[in-house]
């Protein structure tokens, strides 16, 4: 039983159990047990923050049924080994070296030391974002819909957007407050902080700290902290802008819209295209050249150590960054003036490898079992899936249950992660004093 085998048993089992209560009579509105695939797919959603649906969580699911949803989603989007390992902290007892790798492998963590303290800055994180998007959205929800449904609908989509989740108690998601400010960009700054890593987080935290207090020493970011702030922030901007530009530059499909109406539903869908799963927009309205986007945005996803998926804002970067070191000549891949190590360049390509391998496969076999439906549609909805984010064309409900057993299996890859599920299924690889000689070959 290695590291990697204990993570991915670990979200199995939570998916097993999220089941097993979704399928319950208490957890659907009309009070008669559910469909083991409904449940299944139900809870491999929330444990793996996707939000992709096929029954309408709002009205199909009883409270019960919703609060156990919300449940895995909080589960799922700390991670197994943080939230295993926060109750074993809340117990008092102490955790050996094994959890110690867990969780540095969880994390994407260079080193162990710091564990205990690293998951307590996780959970308080979580804690205060949550709640001050529980507060902030109060207003908007409470003031239509009462005071008690009000306040739930503000837990509930608090948590959701934190996590990444994309999982919503309204029928069209966000799109009846696509005007609205205040939800807009509430549940967007959620979503940001909450796939851009928590590791970002707290270094952006400790600098402000310092820069308050005046303290001239150790102001410097980490290369983690540039490259994930970076990229993220570069991704939103290209976002928005094709959006304003492929999408909503016309009135027919989306409705009329002013000008700052237009800005602000651009930069949600750019937000929430990054693993978040809300939609302002009926994404089936959406022509193939903004489904596209949506792809590739999707693709590539939040930062590691976050609660989003995809392949992750570094890897892209690093992977471009070995792209212009190749057109300029150059032998070595630099980064803000800091050499990028030949492992992580080969873990870059790993990762992107086995994600395109994931997700031909899945579209491929999809298009088989379902062949009345459109290439665009499976791969939307296959790489949704696989980012862990969860908007959709409209097609989930209507998947053969061939269709949904690929897409839960593709779910739960995208978020164990492509090397993690690889590595639990060959286990941990053995070292090797065996060297070849070199030799070249022609590429490109």
């Amino acid at each position: 039983m290695t590291v990697s085998r204990t993570i991915c048993l670990g979200f199995l089992t939570v998916i097993a159990v999220g089941t097993i209560l979704l399928m319950m009579p208490f957890a659907t509105s009309n009070g008669t047990w559910n469909d083991p695939i409904v449940a299944l797919f139900t809870s491999t959603s929330a444990v793996c923050v996707t939000g992709l649906i096929v029954e309408d969580t709002g009205t199909y699911f009883s409270f019960w049924g919703q609060l156990c949803i919300l449940l895995l989603a909080q589960i799922g989007g700390l991670g197994y080994m943080t939230t295993t390992t926060f109750l074993i902290l809340l117990v008092g007892k102490r955790f050996d070296m094994r959890q110690k790798i867990a969780i540095q492998q969880a994390l994407d963590r260079r080193g162990m030391s710091g564990s205990s303290q690293i998951i307590r800055s996780i959970i308080a994180t979580t804690l205060i974002f949550e709640i001050t998007g529980i507060f902030l959205l109060l207003p908007a929800f409470v003031a239509k819909h009462g005071l008690n449904q009000g306040i739930w609908l503000s837990i509930f989509h608090s948590i959701s957007a934190w996590n990444n989740a994309g999982f919503s108690l309204f029928s069209d998601s966000l799109v009846g407050y696509q005007s609205s400010a205040l939800v807009m960009l509430t549940i967007s700054v959620l979503i940001i902080f909450g796939g851009i890593g928590y590791q970002v987080i707290l270094e952006m935290f400790f600098w402000l700290k310092k820069s308050l207090f005046k303290n001239q020493q150790n102001r410097s970011f980490s290369l983690d902290f540039k490259v994930a702030t970076s990229t993220s922030i570069v991704f939103l901007i290209l976002g928005t802008i094709a959006f304003l530009l492929v999408e909503l530059r016309t009135s027919s499909r989306f409705g009329e819209f002013n000008l700052y109406d237009n800005f602000l539903v651009s930069f949600f869908q750019s937000v929430t295209t990054r693993t978040a799963g809300f939609n302002s927009i009926d994404i089936g309205q959406m022509t193939n050249a903004g489904l596209f986007i949506t792809i590739a945005l999707m693709f590539i996803g939040g930062s590691p150590g976050g609660t989003g998926g995809g392949i992750k804002t570094t890897t892209i970067r690093v992977l471009t960054s070995c792209t212009k070191s190749i057109l300029l000549g150059k032998t070595e891949v630099i980064l803000y003036e800091r050499k990028v190590p030949l492992s992580l360049i080969l873990k870059a390509v790993g990762v992107l490898i086995g994600s395109v391998f994931t997700v031909i496969l899945a579209t491929i076999i999809i298009a088989i079992t379902d062949p009345k439906l459109e290439f665009i549609q499976i791969l939307f909805e296959v790489v949704s899936a696989f980012a862990t984010v969860g908007l959709s064309t409209g097609i989930t409900g209507g998947l053969s249950g061939a269709a949904k057993i690929v897409l839960i299996i593709t779910m739960y890859i995208g978020r164990v992660g492509v090397l993690l599920f690889i590595s639990a299924i060959l286990g941990d690889p053995r070292p090797t004093r065996v060297h070849y000689p070199e030799e070249s070959l022609l590429v490109g």
